[in-house]
């Protein structure tokens, strides 16, 4: 689990999982605005969410952590 939490290995999973596919637009783009809409309700699409999601997370978990160590 520690090598995942490396940068080098985060940001490229954000840049690419997390925005896949680029084109029309990022799929986490997509989720984000029906969940705002309130059209996110079949299971397929909350999947894709989360899938697309959980690199932020913890890539802001990582940030976070860094934050707390240097304070």
């Amino acid at each position: 689990m520690k090598a995942l939490l490396e940068y080098k290995i985060l940001v490229p999973l954000v840049l690419l999982l997390g925005f896949a596919p680029f084109v029309p637009q990022p799929h986490i783009v997509e989720k984000i605005k029906m969940l705002l809409s309130g059209t996110l309700i079949r299971p397929l699409d909350l999947f894709d969410l989360f899938w697309h999601a959980w690199p932020f997370f913890l890539l802001a978990y990582r940030v976070g952590r860094d934050i707390r160590m240097r304070l």
